[in-house]
């Protein structure tokens, strides 16, 4: 019988960042964007399934049965720890794990803005993290509430689906609260949460009305929170959160948003060019009186113009991260203009980058 263990161990000796179990095919992982079969046998239905229960457990194998969806976290003999999907397709067992980092870096090593730093100092208010699945949201959370723990005497609690970084108390009392596990749902651990002492509150994901207008109150109530939601910028993020709301509320939820919003990170990720591994790219808004007004006042469209020419507070649109991380030599020209939400404005402006660094 195949051992999980095993062919997680193989995939971090070979950098992989995700690995994927499908039954008819062998282990596949994913390496710097590209999918690269390991060297073990075909995974059958039995050995999928075996797998799965020797992660979670007869009794969770049994709800993963009934919802047809499963997400848990697990870890190998030598610390390493992965977050987990299971799930079904085609009526067989199917699984996807993305490795976890053992150590949680720091946000210069992820090449992030120095403001996204400058955010641990908040004494209160909603800091969102944004993003698709995979663009790094939760490896940046990490690494901001790490800023926190080696600064600040603070208590932290966090919630999260699955606990991905196995965050140490140094200067800072830190409570991880797995979904699943520690407490049944985000809605009902969020209840629960102001009733034990917190400073700042991680929250995994805003993923319905009960989370999202929980996480708000939270932040009004004078806690520091963070959490992330699957949207690309911060236009689309402000929307979603009040299209969350039913019509009658939303007036009311764009005031309580201008109130408590201080920032949104929206990032993506880009293949390095200068050597193996990722980078990201990213939209900073920061949540000054100009776009607190563009909030109450349902103007979300000014927020880009506003963001443009905002620079000097440390905001910065995605192109001119994109067009940043070019300069620098860490993307690929082709990818940064394809990529871009302008690709002529952007070729243009790598071409007279590049003609610049001829002359210098």
């Amino acid at each position: 019988m195949l051992d999980i263990k095993e062919i997680l161990g193989r995939a971090v000796e070979k950098g992989a960042s995700d690995i994927h179990i499908n039954v008819g095919l062998p282990p596949i992982v994913r390496k710097n964007t590209e999918l690269v079969e390991l060297d073990f046998p075909i995974i059958t239905d039995e050995i999928a399934k075996q797998m799965v229960i020797d992660m979670v457990g007869e009794e969770r194998f049994k709800i993963f049965e009934e919802n047809r969806d499963l997400d848990f976290s697990t870890k190998i003999a030598n610390g390493c720890r992965f977050r987990v999907n299971a799930h079904y397709q085609r009526d067989t067992i199917a699984l996807s794990f993305r490795v976890i980092p053992s150590k949680i870096p720091e946000i210069e090593d992820l090449h992030l803005p120095p403001i996204v730093k400058e955010l641990t100092d908040l004494p209160r208010g909603l800091v969102l993290v944004t993003g698709h699945t995979g663009s790094g949201k939760s490896t940046s959370l990490a690494a901001m509430v790490g800023v926190i723990n080696r600064k600040y005497k603070k208590r932290i609690i966090t919630l999260e689906d699955p606990v991905e970084y196995a965050l140490s108390n140094q200067r800072s009392m830190i409570e991880q609260r797995e979904i699943g596990f520690d407490c049944p749902d985000f809605a009902s651990g969020l209840r629960h949460v102001l009733r034990q002492d917190p400073d700042i509150i991680m929250v995994g994901e805003m993923r319905d009305l009960e989370t999202t207008s929980s996480t708000i109150t939270a932040a009004e109530t004078g806690h520091l929170v963070f959490s992330t939601l699957h949207t690309v910028n911060a236009p689309q993020t402000i929307e979603r959160i009040v299209d969350i709301y039913p019509s009658g509320q939303q007036s009311q939820i764009r005031t309580m948003l201008a109130n408590t919003l201080q920032a949104v990170i929206s990032q993506t990720l880009f293949k390095r060019v200068d050597q193996p591994g990722m980078v990201p790219c990213t939209e900073i808004l920061l949540c000054t009186s100009a776009v607190r007004n563009c909030i109450r006042e349902n103007r979300i469209y000014e927020i880009p113009n506003i963001i443009e020419t905002s620079r000097r507070l440390g905001m910065q649109s995605m192109d001119h991260s994109i067009a940043d991380m070019y300069s620098k030599g860490f993307i690929d020209r082709e990818e940064a203009v394809t990529r871009s939400s302008n690709p002529g404005k952007m070729d243009k402006i790598l071409a007279e980058s590049n003609v610049a660094c001829e002359v210098a």
